[in-house]
């Protein structure tokens, strides 16, 4: 690591960051997903860096960013997708970088795509591991239709919330003012969240429950948050805006098995991304493979320079 600190970014909120590699390399910005998970420096190791300078950093109310959203009096009114996106170009504006390659995957996609739209002269390249737009059809998906393959733990997950709109539900469970109620609200969220991921060959068991206390609870809280409000994107904005990013190289690796985001996401954009170039990996699902981060590496090794 080379410096790190916590960034004033308004509202009350302190964005932690690193940085890590050469600090005369190529810029690089590593975009978490959850949303909620906060910084991991697995993105360390799909970049040289002897050849990069690499940017961790943690979106509010998550990882070491404060306030953090396991605190119930935390505010989270002031944490959407166009606060993250004004935090991003705040801490470029901040390190002095003029441009930067954007990394990240999941939820971590969408935001790129959204800070991309926006600010299309600060992005050099973008490479994505897992296509995400959050779009009502694809939360939607994710904690309802792809039910039908998962009759039992769908049952409990909807049980769990009392109500068939289960994103909601659990979003107002996450503000309850008993710590019980919310601990297990959360504890429900990541059962699914596993039991969707179960079927990959190369999942990680129990990844999303590994996850205990804090964390846990700002994870669930975030994640409902953003989903119950569409993440504060017009339906489809993210699609119909790709021209924008006419341009930017960009590599889309995605999972062929990806049961959560299922490749049409990641087919759709690549459509509508003029110059893109998508990367279908045949053994992988949401949470990756070897071929998967092999294939990531190769193409932020071909945008070294």
């Amino acid at each position: 690591m080379i410096d790190e600190g916590l960034l004033d970014a308004g509202d009350g909120n302190r964005i932690h960051w690193q940085t890590h590699g050469n600090p005369a390399g190529k810029p690089v910005l590593a975009v978490h997903g959850g949303p909620g998970s906060g910084a991991n420096d697995g993105a360390l190791r799909r970049f040289d860096l002897d050849r990069h300078l690499v940017v961790l950093f943690d979106q509010r109310g998550c990882g070491r960013s404060a306030p953090h959203a396991s605190d119930l009096a935390t505010d989270m009114s002031v944490n959407t997708t166009h606060h993250l996106v004004r935090d991003m170009e705040l801490l470029r504006e901040h390190l002095g970088i003029e441009r930067w390659l954007l990394y990240g995957g999941s939820w971590g996609s969408t935001l790129i795509l959204a800070y991309a739209e926006r600010n299309p002269e600060r992005v050099s390249e973008i490479v994505i591991a897992g296509v995400t737009m959050t779009r009502p059809e694809e939360i939607d998906w994710l904690y309802r239709g792809v039910g039908r393959f998962l009759p039992e733990q769908w049952e409990r997950f909807r049980a769990a919330a009392g109500d068939d709109d289960v994103v909601a539900a659990y979003a107002r469970l996450l503000e309850d003012a008993d710590p019980a109620v919310r601990e297990r609200a959360a504890a429900e969220w990541v059962a699914w969240e596993d039991a969707v991921i179960s079927h990959e060959p190369n999942g990680v068991p129990g990844a999303y429950s590994a996850r205990v206390d804090d964390a846990r609870l700002a994870f669930v809280r975030i994640c409902t948050h953003y989903f119950s409000h569409g993440a504060w994107l017009e339906d489809g904005e993210l699609l119909r805006d790709a021209n924008r990013l006419e341009g930017i190289a960009g590599v889309l690796v995605h999972g062929k098995l990806d049961l959560g985001s299922p490749l049409e996401t990641a087919w759709q954009l690549h459509r509508a991304w003029p110059g893109s170039e998508l990367v279908v990996v045949d053994d992988a699902g949401h949470t990756g493979s070897d071929a998967m981060r092999f294939a990531v590496a190769a193409a932020a090794k071909r945008f070294e320079q």
